[in-house]
């Protein structure tokens, strides 16, 4: 079955608007697991505009579900996951100021980078996942870097999605195919939503994890956070 973790990043944005705690990044995290999230994500950034480095520090002995880690792999976030262990890590090329992912690693250009990064987690026991686009050649050379798994960059289906479903999905067909002869376990994660979202694991069932965010949080603000992971949980099913 398809897992779906939860981004929790926009939590801490709205926390950090006004200082304090309020709301309490750990206590939706936890309220996440207890209503059917199969793990919580978070993105820490060097600004620390949402999720802070503390932020992980703190959820790392509450949670009891799979625990991913995403972020450019600078040397401060590589200290913090070979510190924290979680579960997975999903490698990002963001850019320090870019205010959300916008594409996949040229892997050609960064492979030695990536494989030597990929090593070096995998040897404490860390499962990795680079987020990349469909680009075949792309995929090929991510596997050769040692990784457990891809993230595809679903921002493109997403946006042709209302206009042409079918040719905003056959890429993704293509690539997560391709993934799984090479052996990739993969993920997905960028702009996927309700409306979205059953269609894309509807023909692409083998995927094994959605990291969803920003459209989540703003469901719940509208449905609750109970119910949106009932409803999100459903498109999985």
């Amino acid at each position: 079955m398809t897992k779906l973790s939860v981004n929790i990043n926009k939590v801490a944005t709205i926390r950090n608007a006004r200082g304090g705690n309020i709301p309490n990044v750990c206590r939706v995290a936890l309220d996440c697991e207890l209503f059917g999230a199969d793990g919580i994500t978070v993105h820490p950034r060097p600004d620390e505009r949402h999720i802070r480095y503390a932020d992980v520090w703190e959820l790392k002995p509450l949670l009891r579900t799979e625990f991913n880690i995403e972020g450019n792999p600078t040397p401060e976030f590589i200290k913090l996951v070979k510190d924290i262990k979680p579960h997975q890590v999903t490698l990002v090329p963001d850019a320090h100021d870019a205010i959300t992912s916008n594409a996949g690693w040229n892997v050609r250009k960064n492979f030695d980078f990536l494989k030597a990064i990929v090593s070096d987690f995998q040897e404490i026991g860390i499962r990795v996942s680079i987020f990349i686009d469909t680009d075949l050649e792309n995929i090929e050379l991510a596997a050769k870097t040692g990784t457990d798994r891809i993230e595809l960059y679903t921002e493109p289906y997403a946006e042709l999605f209302p206009m042409n479903r079918e040719k905003a999905i056959e890429p993704f067909i293509e690539a997560a195919k391709l993934a799984r002869q090479l052996g990739l376990g993969v993920n997905a994660g960028h702009d996927l939503s309700l409306e979205n979202l059953s269609y894309f694991h509807t023909l692409i069932p083998w995927v094994d994890e959605v990291s969803i965010g920003h459209a989540l949080i703003s469901d719940a603000l509208y449905l609750g956070l109970n119910e949106t992971i009932k409803q999100y949980k459903n498109q999985l099913i």
